[in-house]
């Protein structure tokens, strides 16, 4: 099962309908996944890495999670930090175990001053999505 809901993991390059058909497949160089519980999040998020020809997997829960990491382990986590029964602390948990190599960002909302988070390769404001593919490429070596 790769997402709780009992939706099929989606990735940036499949998009939702729409006539992507004259647009060039994306990049499978890296292996991106996206862990997020709101749809309309993660839409966001993979429109700005489709728009940069950067493929990822989008998954909605731990479960997910796990699911995902069974297969062939990511280059680089995004996660939401903040998510109903789960969170970003205990993603990066389970990511640093069973993907010990893969890049980890936390991607927010918004994070209070006096917050502590645990040691990443990043953290994005999600108002700053725009500045996503960037960052993808700089921690992914483009």
């Amino acid at each position: 099962m790769a997402s709780s809901g009992g939706n099929p993991p989606r990735t940036a390059a499949s998009g939702r309908g729409g006539s992507d058909a004259s647009r060039p497949p994306a990049t499978t160089r890296w292996r991106v996944l996206l862990v997020e519980d709101s749809a309309d999040d993660a839409e966001l998020a993979m429109i700005e890495l489709r728009g940069a020809d950067i493929e990822c997997l989008w998954v909605d829960s731990e479960a997910a999670l796990q699911a995902a990491l069974d297969g062939p382990a990511p280059q680089l986590v995004l996660s939401d930090l903040n998510m109903p029964g789960f969170d970003g602390p205990r993603a990066l948990a389970i990511v640093r175990e069973r993907a010990p190599g893969a890049r980890f960002v936390f991607l927010t909302g918004a994070i209070a001053e006096d917050a502590t988070l645990p040691e990443t390769d990043g953290v994005l404001l999600k108002h700053e999505l725009h500045e996503l593919p960037g960052l993808v490429r700089e921690l992914l070596g483009d």
